[in-house]
């Protein structure tokens, strides 16, 4: 009970509730008033996951059952990576509330951020308020704001449970075994249950070069076999936290292998593909990659003139040129007649890679000045893991602009080819240069003697970086020229549509970029965004070298030092971030709750025909997520849609998206019971030749691969006749002809469970429109078993006797259950590691290992 009352009267611990206070109340604060009001985001990410799993929801509402598969999106897949739950998630969710510091919601996030990065700084041994600037500056990091605006809420609290997963690899290998794996375990489980496997495969670069620092540091002291036995230790509290997951590891796994995401096409198109990898194709992995000079962005957010579109309202609305004050100005001046300046609606104030974003990655101009100093004057193994990792982040967040890098990454890397937007790897550098500046701020106030050791490196990293800003400021040019191929893009396309409208080429080029006064201003509004921006930079440089100069010169002590720094980054950080999300951003909750895909007359018409289960073919919305709100459609949106799926779209969906459809097109709409087209102009057509959900047919053939399987569909009349690859002949048999009183319809529907009845006067083999998935689905005649087969390249097929049946084929792989047990097992070791931890820490004891608990951030 002593050690209790001297714990809780501990500095640490007191400045540690103080700083859990303070993290709940400046997230708080940034969210006022929609978090307290209940206002929502209503984020463009989060519409596309409800549009796709609106089947599977109104399904478990309905039932209060979970289905594993949909049919409201490419004719149905599983529901392994759309919104996945399992039962021994209960086990654990209800710790996201209590990280979360029970704050409403999106205020319960960024507190998550701050917090996780403060628990990995307090188990570095730093002082508590280093701690507490250290966690402000990671949790407003401009990229982690700009993802809860963007809705990808999976990903954020991914990158939130990070730094704790951390902290357990560092108490590991300070000796504290026990209390490493705890946290080790606890938040690896937390982190892989929020299902962004691209951010956590990132962070493994981090944990493995931070081993590899405290294997270097291990060699020095001779001490590798703690070093070891601490590996060890994490290695199994990992591999706690993984089979606590492995329900949706283990599925999404074996799912992948049939996946775009878990390589390509057995078609021999493929074949020979300069951009092919295991995983993606390369152009589809670069997609989205950093600029080269966009990398100042870390230091200068508008260095790119910022975002091409900002959350409000519920829409993303384009940041254009004109919405600048200096725009206005422009006219009021007359630099630019009324007009001219409506040119500058269509230019955006982003100029950086084609794809356009959402906000830059910007780390805090003092945090960009303390982490160059701390690569100087903080000593190490830890230092130079911390550094090497930053610049391999921005090296490869330039994807396509460093492709040797790339290339090299995707060749050998395992699993790198499996993930796109390679720019999102700059989350590594968003960690590791808070780190590294939190360590600086340690060492410099824990040596405010060494004044003269520090001096020259402090003068010279401050001045830096408070050069490149000045330089930035008075010449916005260093970073190239701020008019793109873009903005030529959309001036060549406005031209066109003046000239068709009846202007001459010269009043044309009047608003265009042709136009000297217009090309200038566009110029101009683009620098002057870089040059406030640098100056700003600069100014928040200024303060902190300041702030840091009065605590040397003994003006300000230690903790009043470090906390004015911790003013000046949230100032900074707090001010970009509203840029991207702020109250403008919000709706009420009862217009953030309404139906966000009201219907149209399309969707009214199609819902009206309630005879039988169908598909909806959107053409204007084809690869949007929209249509499967309301309707099982043949299109959709999904990163890790079915190959085979993809292949027809490829060879004959496409075809009615650019118009050139054929016969053969039509006869494979058909098949996949497409009972209603919505044209270009968004009227809907009845399907009448849609086969329905299923058929009889009077033959099938045996092919020799996937070309031949494809090809056939352009040949066959699928209707009457099938096509198999030949791997199949065992499992399928040759019908007899079918007789005019032979029929089968369905008789029952549930996304996960299809019933249908039968009559045929001979062996039959029957065709399903509903796509075909190697494990996981069974079938019954009549409660016997039997075989599922792959005809059509997609569908399914299975051999019915003779006479009047019932069909029954249901979705539940036996994986799920044999995972579930194993993962409720792990989560119960896990809180009993937690409980002897907590039990130890309680009781004062110490545990063994290399107990390296100098508080030396080196």
């Amino acid at each position: 009970m002593d050690k209790l009352k001297k714990l809780l009267s501990s500095r640490s611990f007191i400045g540690s509730v103080i700083s859990i206070i303070a993290i709940a109340a400046i997230a708080f604060i940034y969210f006022y008033p929609d978090a307290a009001q209940g206002n929502q985001l209503r984020q463009h990410d989060m519409q596309q996951g409800a549009a796709i799993g609106q089947e599977a929801k109104l399904f478990h509402e309905a039932t209060g059952e979970t289905t594993r598969w949909t049919n409201s999106l490419f004719g149905g897949m599983p529901t392994f990576q759309i919104a996945p739950s399992y039962p021994s998630d209960s086990l654990f969710s209800w710790l996201n509330t209590v990280f979360g510091l029970g704050l409403p919601n999106p205020a319960n996030l960024l507190a998550m951020m701050m917090l996780g990065f403060f628990i990995l700084l307090m188990s570095m041994k730093m002082r508590w308020y280093v701690a507490l600037v250290g966690a402000i500056a990671y949790g407003f990091s401009s990229y982690f704001i700009i993802i809860i605006g963007a809705g990808h809420i999976w990903k954020f609290v991914v990158l939130a449970y990070v730094p704790p997963t951390i902290a357990g690899l560092i108490l590991c290998y300070r000796g504290r075994l026990l209390a490493g794996a705890a946290l080790t375990a606890i938040f690896s489980m937390l982190q892989i249950s929020n299902n962004h496997v691209q951010m956590s495969y990132y962070f493994l670069f981090v944990m493995l070069g931070l081993a590899i620092a405290f294997l270097v540091k291990a060699i020095r002291k001779g001490t590798v076999r703690k070093w070891a036995v601490a590996t060890a230790v994490l290695a199994a509290a990992g591999g706690l936290g993984v089979v606590a997951n492995l329900p949706n590891l283990y599925n999404t796994y074996e799912y992948s292998k049939y996946t775009m995401r878990g390589g390509h096409s057995e078609l021999n198109r493929s074949t020979g593909n300069p951009e092919a990898t295991s995983g993606l194709d390369r152009d589809y992995i670069t997609q989205y990659s950093y600029g080269a000079s966009e990398s100042f962005s870390l230091l200068i957010p508008n260095v790119k003139g910022g975002a091409s579109n900002k959350p409000e309202k519920g829409q993303n609305n384009i940041l254009s040129l004109s919405s600048l004050p200096q725009a206005k100005e422009m006219v009021s001046d007359g630099e630019l007649s009324p007009q001219e300046a409506r040119y500058l609606d269509f230019i955006s104030q982003y100029f950086g890679e084609p794809e356009g974003t959402n906000g830059p990655v910007y780390v805090g101009a003092l945090v960009c000045a303390l982490f160059l100093l701390g690569c100087v004057i903080v000593k190490g193994p830890v230092k130079w893991a911390l550094l090497v990792l930053t610049a391999l982040s921005v090296l490869l967040a330039l994807g396509r602009n460093c492709m040797w890098l790339t290339d090299l990454m995707i060749d050998y890397m395992p699993m790198y080819s499996k993930f796109r937007t390679v720019e999102s790897i700059l989350v590594i550098a968003e960690f590791t240069m808070p780190l590294l500046a939190a360590m600086t701020l340690q060492k410099l106030i824990s040596g405010r003697d060494r004044w003269a050791e520090y001096r020259k490196p402090f003068i010279w990293c401050f001045g830096i970086t408070a050069g490149i800003c000045l330089l930035a400021a008075v010449a916005p040019g260093i970073f190239g020229s701020v008019i793109t191929d873009g903005d030529r893009n959309i001036d060549s396309i406005l031209s066109q549509q003046l000239l068709q409208q009846g202007y001459d080429q010269a009043t044309a080029a009047t608003f265009s970029l042709q136009n000297p006064r217009i090309y200038n201003a566009v110029e101009s509004l683009r620098q002057s965004m870089i040059s406030a921006d640098a100056l700003r930079s600069l100014l928040f440089i200024a303060a902190g070298a300041v702030t840091l100069l009065l605590f040397f010169y003994r003006k300000l002590s230690a903790a009043a030092a470090v906390l004015v720094c911790g003013v000046v980054v949230l100032t900074d950080l707090f001010s970009v971030n509203k840029r991207y999300l702020d109250t403008e951003s919000f709706m009420p909750r009862q217009l953030a709750q309404a139906d966000p895909f009201p219907l149209s007359d399309a969707d009214r018409t199609i819902l009206a025909d309630t005879a039988a289960n169908y598909r909806v073919m959107d053409i204007p919305r084809f690869w949007q997520a929209a249509p499967s709100y309301h309707h099982k459609t043949v299109g959709g949106y999904h990163a890790a849609k079915l190959t085979r799926f993809q292949d027809l779209i490829d060879t004959h969906l496409g075809n009615f998206l650019n118009g050139s459809q054929t016969d053969a097109d039509w006869e494979v709409l058909n098949m996949l019971n497409a009972r209603y087209i919505i044209d270009p102009t968004g009227a809907p057509l009845f399907n009448p030749e849609a086969f329905g959900n299923a058929w009889l047919v009077d033959s099938v053939a045996f092919v020799d691969g996937a070309d031949a399987e494809m090809a056939a569909l352009s040949v066959i009349q699928p209707r009457t006749a099938a096509v198999a690859d030949r791997s199949f002949a065992s499992s399928i048999k040759l019908p007899a002809p079918t007789q005019p009183g032979d029929t089968i319809f369905e008789t029952s529907y549930a996304p996960n469970r299809l019933t249908y009845h039968v009559s045929a006067a001979g062996p039959a083999l029957a065709v399903f429109s509903e796509v075909y998935f190697p494990w996981g689905w069974h079938a019954t005649v009549d409660g016997k078993p039997a075989d599922i087969s792959r005809v059509n390249y997609l569908l399914r097929a299975v051999n019915i006797p003779a006479g009047s049946h019932t069909v029954e084929m249901w979705f539940d792989p036996k994986s799920l259950h044999t995972t579930t047990t194993a993962a409720t097992i792990s989560i119960i070791l896990i809180y009993l590691i937690a409980a002897a931890a907590l039990a130890m820490a309680l009781k004062g004891r110490k545990p063994s290992g290399n107990n390296d608990e100098t508080g030396s951030v080196d």
